[in-house]
């Protein structure tokens, strides 16, 4: 994944999540939602949304690697 050097609010970040949930896992879904209740700094944001990015347009094994980040990012 390249860096994005744009930054990004939460409240984007949460509509970005939205448009993609459809085709992440449900119950990773769930934690992304509850770990996006709180503030998060400007650099998690980023990260997220990058992950999110074209999440549906992605392959099978690139999703699994982008659970696997989302995942890590939220634990």
């Amino acid at each position: 994944m390249g860096v994005c050097n744009i930054d990004h609010s939460q409240e984007s970040v949460v509509k970005k999540l939205k448009s993609q949930e459809e085709f992440l896992p449900e119950d990773l879904t769930e934690k992304l939602y509850h770990f996006l209740d709180e503030d998060r700094s400007q650099e998690t944001l980023n990260e997220l949304l990058h992950l999110f990015k074209k999440y549906d347009l992605a392959s099978k094994s690139e999703q699994e690697e982008r659970d696997g980040q989302l995942t890590a990012l939220i634990s």
